[in-house]
């Protein structure tokens, strides 16, 4: 790290930091954050999985078999048919808040983690 500048603004000290270096500061306290996240346990998902997510046509069977969970697992599961969980899979069927909920937790997943913009 380099040298900073201290100076007094208002009758207040500041310290001036070099933008890049103050970048890397800003990068390493986000780093720690989310290490901390890690170490208490949030989990993590593969880089595979993620760009899974990215181009699947259904976030829902690709998070059930990234759990290696079959159809009729996350049904019961979620307390739904395994027909209905097909066809939302499927697209044919979109599921109702309540399901997609349950559907969600089922997967230990947010709901948002299935739902997507």
């Amino acid at each position: 790290m380099g040298v900073f500048n201290r100076t007094v603004i208002d009758g207040k000290p500041f310290v001036l930091v070099p933008e890049e270096e103050f970048e890397d500061m800003m990068d390493i306290i986000a780093a720690k954050e989310i290490m901390a996240r890690v170490a208490a346990g949030e989990e993590t998902w593969p880089a595979e999985l993620v760009y899974e997510l990215l181009e699947t046509d259904s976030r829902i069977r690709t998070f059930r078999s990234y759990r290696k969970m079959t159809v009729s697992e996350l049904a019961k599961a979620a307390g739904i048919s395994q027909p209905y969980l097909s066809e939302i899979e499927a697209g044919k069927k979109n599921g109702s808040i309540d399901v997609l909920k349950r559907i969600a937790a089922a997967l230990s997943v947010d709901l948002d983690d299935l739902v997507v913009d």
